[in-house]
């Protein structure tokens, strides 16, 4: 059985291998459906839990577009707006239902997407992920943090049980913060929902 210090190890060498797709990655030409697939399962495969996970498919596409979370392909073909989108929904899909990503969405794609006379979506998916260092050191510190909290207690159990119970501390606290952080998410969704003009509400 790995010691709690040796699985820390390796959450920090997964952390250190994950990387996101950059704005240059996208080809610059539209792309079909079967481009897309292929293109996010080369470029987000280190993301994967499972090495037989698909990162998108054609009835997930399908879904998003149906969705409205997702903008219709122009003759069937998706622009490099649209891999931006599929990026971000990837990231949120399992955090959020698809009713709290679109009502995220809305003001960007509306305002955003495919306008070349202002902030452009590549634009803004940029400096989001300009954050990501920083974020990523922030995690890792939270990490070490919630990991020698849970050194702290069951220290009176001996050999592996008290290795797994210490483990499952650590767990519970990582998901505690992953709760309060959804919930925090699904706040600012419903504000920026109630927020909408009355007539967009209707819609929904």
């Amino acid at each position: 059985m790995k010691t709690n210090h040796e699985r820390l190890r390796e959450i920090f060498a997964r952390l250190d291998s994950l990387d996101y797709v950059k704005p240059e990655q996208i080809p610059d030409i539209d792309l079909y459906m079967d481009q897309v697939t292929t293109f996010m399962d080369e470029h987000l495969q280190k993301s994967k839990r499972y090495e037989q996970d698909k990162v998108l498919t054609k009835t997930m596409i399908n879904n998003y577009a149906k969705n409205n979370l997702l903008p219709p392909p122009v003759k069937k073909k998706y622009s490099k707006e649209h891999m931006l989108l599929l990026i971000y929904i990837y990231y949120f899909k399992n955090m959020l239902a698809f009713n709290d990503i679109e009502a995220l969405f809305r003001p960007i794609t509306e305002d955003h997407f495919m306008d070349a006379s202002g902030l452009s979506l590549q634009d803004i998916y940029r400096q989001i992920f300009s954050l990501e260092t920083e974020q990523m050191k922030r995690l890792k510190e939270d990490l070490i943090r919630k990991y020698q909290a849970s050194r702290q207690i069951f220290t009176e159990q001996e050999g592996d049980d008290r290795e797994y119970l210490q483990l499952f501390a650590f767990i519970c606290a990582l998901g505690f913060d992953v709760y309060l952080k959804k919930q925090t998410m699904e706040l600012l969704i419903d504000q920026i929902r109630s927020e909408m003009p009355e007539e967009e509400k209707k819609k929904r």
